[in-house]
Order: structure tokens, then sequence, then C-alpha cells
């Protein structure tokens, strides 16, 4: 049984009554588990903004993408904006 539906089963059992404690015992998951929230994507915005300048501005690379989100105030790291172009499937395109 994987963790999401046993974390389901613990909430199903909470509302029947169980208490947390004998509900998590009953589905065999620990209370960080359970309590467990994702972190967020903390490269959502910045990836969102590195595909609009290249698809905006389809000729410039890695490096006036950087400069360009300097520019708009972002404090970044060059190799973090290689790495998101890269995961983005970015490139130049060639010329024939």
């Amino acid at each position: 049984m994987s963790v999401p539906s046993r974390r389901e089963l613990v909430r199903h059992l909470l509302d029947k009554g169980l208490s947390e404690r004998r509900s998590l015992r009953l589905a065999g998951i620990s209370l960080s588990s359970f309590r467990y929230q994702p972190a967020t994507d903390r490269n959502a915005v910045l990836k969102a903004q590195i595909i609009a300048l290249a698809q905006r501005h389809r000729r410039y690379g890695t490096g006036m993408i950087y400069l360009k989100l300097r520019q708009q105030g972002m404090q970044v790291n060059h190799k973090r904006v290689d790495r998101l172009y890269a995961e983005a499937c970015l490139q130049i395109r060639r010329w024939k």
C-alpha cells in the first residue's frame, strides 16, 4: 500500500472517530509521513520567465537570457539558468 493511500486511510479513520495515534498505528505510517507537506518548486517562476524570454527572443542563449534576468532585477546564478534552460529543452535553432 502506498503512502498517499495510507494517508487517505488515516483521514478516513479520523473521520470515523479514531484517535490520530491509533489511526496511524493501524495504517502503519509515521506521524511525520502523515503530516508531510511537499516543498513548492522554487524554480517554477524562474523557469517560466526563461521560457518566455526564449520564445520572445529566439536567438538568445543562456548568456543573454541570464543578462536579461539580471536587468529585470533578479538575483540569479548563471549555472542555475543554464540548468533550467537545458531542462526546458530550449536550444538555438541551427541554420540549414
